[in-house]
């Protein structure tokens, strides 16, 4: 894929039409898991995995399959990802998969994943497939980490705490600014809290650079004219 097209599918992903932000899908992990910056890590790099590598599966086989058992094939594909990631988790990651629990096996039912393969990847070759569930894995995974920091950081008084659970052991174990935050965060109402003020934040930035593009737009047709 030519670059010129890479960065759109990019931002496109991040920021513009991102699953979690703007579609508002896979919300059950993404508000269940969030309560620390590493749990974010840990779930949105899984996530990025199986959405990209499906996407490139369901592309490469997509002249093979039915379209009446198309759904179910996406889902077995899906599912044999996330069966690896879950492996790899409790062989490397233990800690970390125990803190994760049964949403690491739930990735199989993360809508965003699904939609992906049926909207784009079954439509599309493998190149152009992989770049867009690499685009809209990351916006995803960014979305998770960006929630978590934000729930650790109030809601602890802490950033990265644990961060041992990514390293497999001793070392660096984040830091600690006082001994509570607001316990509201790390509740599931502050998941929600956390998400809607992602959502707002985001079209108030939108909203802004649609008002200084319309302003630079009037100001170049009076120069015009």
């Amino acid at each position: 894929m030519n670059d010129d097209r890479l960065w759109p599918k990019l931002k496109n992903g991040v920021w513009k039409d991102n699953p979690g932000l703007v579609q508002l899908l896979g919300l059950c992990p993404l508000l269940a898991v969030t309560t620390t910056l590493v749990n974010g890590i840990g779930l949105g790099m899984a996530t990025l995995f199986v959405l990209t590598f499906s996407n490139a599966l369901v592309s490469a086989t997509r002249r093979w399959i039915l379209s009446e058992i198309r759904i179910p094939i996406y889902v077995l594909i899906i599912a044999s990802l996330v069966t690896c990631i879950e492996l790899v988790f409790k062989a490397w990651f233990p800690t970390l998969d125990r803190s994760l629990g049964i949403f690491i096996p739930l990735i199989v039912t993360n809508c965003a994943i699904v939609a992906r393969a049926e909207i784009y990847a079954s439509k599309n070759p493998v190149g152009a497939s992989i770049v867009d569930g690499l685009a809209m894995g990351t916006g995803f995974a960014l979305l998770l980490m960006v929630i978590g920091l934000f729930r650790e950081l109030f809601g602890h008084a802490s950033l990265l705490t644990d961060f041992t659970m990514l390293t497999g052991g001793e070392g660096f174990n984040g830091f600690v600014f006082a001994d509570g935050g607001l316990l509201l965060l790390i509740l599931p109402p502050g998941a929600f809290f956390a998400l809607a003020l992602a959502v707002a934040a985001k079209n108030a930035i939108d909203r802004k650079l649609r008002r200084a593009r319309n302003t630079g737009a009037t100001r170049s047709l009076r120069r015009s004219g």
